[in-house]
């Protein structure tokens, strides 16, 4: 690969006309999803076949070779007809930056050739923080992997699962597990309210084999790794807005019935229920910029790694970091007004179930509950004030005991 064949320009029509009918596909379906708890696998692989999986990739190794710009509006969209699809490929997407970054031309033309990727990082029960439970050893000339993650987001669908695990002399290396190797059990126990057939449950490792070339030093990331993770979120958050939009106008277009106190004859005519759909549109179009900003920064951030110094392509990713912060504090509010306030267009009749609208504000919110908001608008603050750099890696687990200092090792866990 070279940085002049990294990306290569394709028109925003072409990329729309190409993917915006199986989009409207995976849309049609996904109230009944919801309602049945229909998993995504045929879903998943509709993508992957279609090549939106591997858009990122050079197309000298077979991928589509779009911008982070062009790639994340695609999403956006695609998180408007099935937000649980945007967030079950997040880890995958993040794989393909990280590989694109390290210039793995191996693992990128696997990802060309349809390979979708889960994750296995996050570990829950009495692991410090930094800690690793799940372990990794020698056996001939392979690796055994055991343990046992959860939040292990879309690896039910996966090809392969990115596993965080630790070797016995304590370094911490990234294990790519074939999802169907003996030893592998992905169990479909989340049971979050929201983002449901996200498949983020747990699994087990029990002796699963992993060639040796497919164990990575877990140093291999991008200096504007958590940004991406966040901008994902992001973008599956702006999807949902852009849903909700779709939705409660949709509703209102076809509702008779009206209030004798209202200011229409029908609904679509009264100026306070298009002042609503109005308010729900403008929500969805800042979290759509939001989001979109961010993925300039993340493209400018690419082509400084790839081009200008090393002092550079760190202020490239820090801006990435920051500004996926700043998207997240004012997004994750935004979004789940939007999901609200739209039943104020509507009647009580909107609640019911078969419309499934409450999954838009049940989706944000769970969405919206990763990486805790607080902590970036701290983050943030303190940037402004004292110019204090974030931590780009950050880790989970139980607290300390009192007196006791944190194990500064271990997996950061993207899932969180």
């Amino acid at each position: 690969m070279t940085a002049e064949t990294l990306t290569t320009p394709v028109s925003w029509s072409s990329l729309s006309a190409r993917f915006r009918p199986l989009f409207e596909e995976i849309s049609a379906g996904a109230v009944q999803r919801e309602t049945e708890r229909t998993n995504l696998h045929r879903e998943v692989r509709l993508l992957a076949d279609a090549g939106f999986t591997a858009l990122r990739v050079p197309v000298e190794l077979g991928g589509g070779g779009v911008s982070a710009p062009q790639f994340f509006r695609l999403l956006i969209e695609l998180a408007a007809a099935e937000s649980n699809l945007a967030q079950a490929l997040r880890s995958h997407i993040t794989f393909v930056e990280e590989r694109l970054y390290a210039n793995d031309a191996g693992w990128l033309r696997r990802v060309a050739e349809g390979a979708v990727l889960g994750n296995a990082w996050t570990e829950t029960g009495p692991v410090p923080v930094g800690g690793v439970s799940t372990t990794i050893t020698r056996d001939g000339g392979d690796y055994l992997v055991n343990g046992t993650k959860y939040y292990t987001t879309g690896s039910l669908y996966a090809d392969w699962i990115m596993t965080g695990a630790r070797t016995s002399d304590g370094a911490d290396v990234i294990a790519l597990v074939r999802r169907d190797a003996p030893g592998v059990e992905v169990i479909d126990d989340w049971d979050g309210f929201g983002q449901r057939l996200t498949a983020s449950g747990t699994t087990v490792f029990r002796n699963a084999r992993v060639p040796a070339a497919d164990v990575l030093a877990d140093t291999e990331h991008p200096p504007y790794d958590t940004g991406v993770y966040q901008l994902i979120h992001v973008a599956t958050l702006a999807g949902i807005a852009r849903a909700a939009v779709r939705d409660v106008a949709a509703e209102v277009r076809g509702r008779t019935r009206t209030f004798s106190h209202g200011n229409g004859t029908r609904p679509s005519g009264d100026v306070q229920v298009q002042q609503v759909v109005g308010e729900v549109s403008a929500l969805a179009f800042a979290s759509e910029a939001a989001a979109l900003r961010v993925a300039e920064l993340l493209e400018d951030a690419c082509q400084a790694h790839r081009e200008l110094s090393q002092a550079e392509a760190d202020d490239a990713a820090l801006a990435v970091e920051f500004a996926s912060a700043q998207a997240q504090i004012v997004v994750t509010e935004q979004v789940q007004r939007a999901a609200s306030i739209l039943f104020n267009a509507l009647g009580a009749s909107a609640t019911g179930r078969g419309l499934q609208l409450d999954r838009h504000w049940r989706n944000a919110r769970t969405i919206s509950s990763h990486n805790p908001v607080i902590y970036k608008s701290r983050i943030v603050g303190d940037w402004e004030i004292n110019g204090t750099v974030p931590a780009f890696v950050w880790r989970v687990g139980d607290a300390p005991a009192a007196g006791s200092n944190p194990t500064t090792g271990g997996n950061i866990s993207p899932a969180q």
